[in-house]
């Protein structure tokens, strides 16, 4: 079995004297024992579980995975506190950390993303009651498939600016990029005071009639015509403007987050429940989307 690394930031860092993990006897827990390890450099001792999510737990790993899989499930946390036979605030807690490391780990790990094709929509859902909607708006970089940025609240600029501001923070732009949305109206002033002339925006129009779309047409927003068709001609995805990227990663977002499905019990009772449980639900879409 490989030694883990040091966790030390201070070793991590170090390139000319990396640390060396060595292994240093056991450690009694309630299950038994478990292995501990000692970095030569820095003279620290620690375990296997040292800054990860199960880190000072006292059961075993799989009740922690499984208390997540049942959040992202739907389940409430009184029912999987009665299922796993744990109290509420130890499956609260749990679950808040669980979210919080999955925070941590998108900030660490989506940063310099090349944007070549973006695409943006949102989702209608509501928290804590159907008398106050809530959007949830989320973009997709379609050359990697990459669900970039997500940001849930009302439906107004500042939050469609906060969506492309932070799309923009974890990702470079390359060349030109093509920007596909709907017909929100907001999305237009957002984009050109973001990317300015620097970029081929359109729009996909869609009318509705007896909830079933009648007419799709796209209109250039930001560029020329032309410069959209060479756009489209050089794109490894799109034949034509459309929006059905995004859309697809949102169906699968309301599949794999049990608080965005229709027609079912489970929802939000605040704003701040939803993004934890959209952070945690990114783990499952990340599992099964291609």
């Amino acid at each position: 079995m490989i030694n883990p690394s040091c966790p030390n930031q201070a070793c991590i860092k170090s390139v000319d004297n990396p640390s060396k993990v060595v292994r240093y006897g056991f450690f009694r827990v309630r299950c038994g024992r478990r292995r501990r390890y000692r970095c030569l450099r820095c003279r620290r001792t620690f375990s296997r579980r040292t800054n990860t999510a199960v880190f000072g737990l006292r059961c075993s790993s799989h009740v922690f995975e499984r208390v997540a899989h049942l959040s992202v499930e739907g389940m409430s946390r009184a029912a999987i506190a009665r299922i796993e036979g744990i109290t509420w605030h130890t499956a609260d807690h749990w679950l808040t950390k669980t979210s919080a490391l999955a925070q941590r780990f998108n900030d660490r790990q989506l940063q310099r993303v090349p944007i070549v094709e973006l695409q943006a929509d949102e989702l209608r859902t509501f928290a804590p009651c159907k008398a106050k909607p809530t959007w949830v708006f989320t973009s997709m970089e379609v050359c990697s498939r990459l669900w970039s940025s997500t940001v849930v609240g009302r439906r107004s600029y500042a939050n469609t600016k906060a969506l492309f501001s932070d799309t923009l923070l974890r990702g470079e732009v390359v060349g030109t990029p093509l920007i596909m949305t709907d017909g929100f109206e907001f999305y237009e002033r957002v984009i050109r005071t973001l990317f300015g002339v620097a970029c081929i925006y359109a729009q996909v129009i869609k009318t509705w009639r007896k909830n079933r779309v009648t007419r799709v047409e796209s209109r250039v927003v930001i560029g020329t015509t032309r410069r959209l068709e060479k756009a489209l001609d050089e794109s490894e995805d799109s034949a034509r403007a459309n929006t059905a990227y995004i859309e697809r990663l949102n169906l699968t977002i309301r599949q794999s987050v049990a608080y965005l499905r229709r027609r079912s019990p489970p929802h939000a009772r605040c704003e701040g429940r939803l993004q934890w449980q959209l952070l945690r639900g990114a783990i499952a879409v990340a599992a099964i989307s291609p």
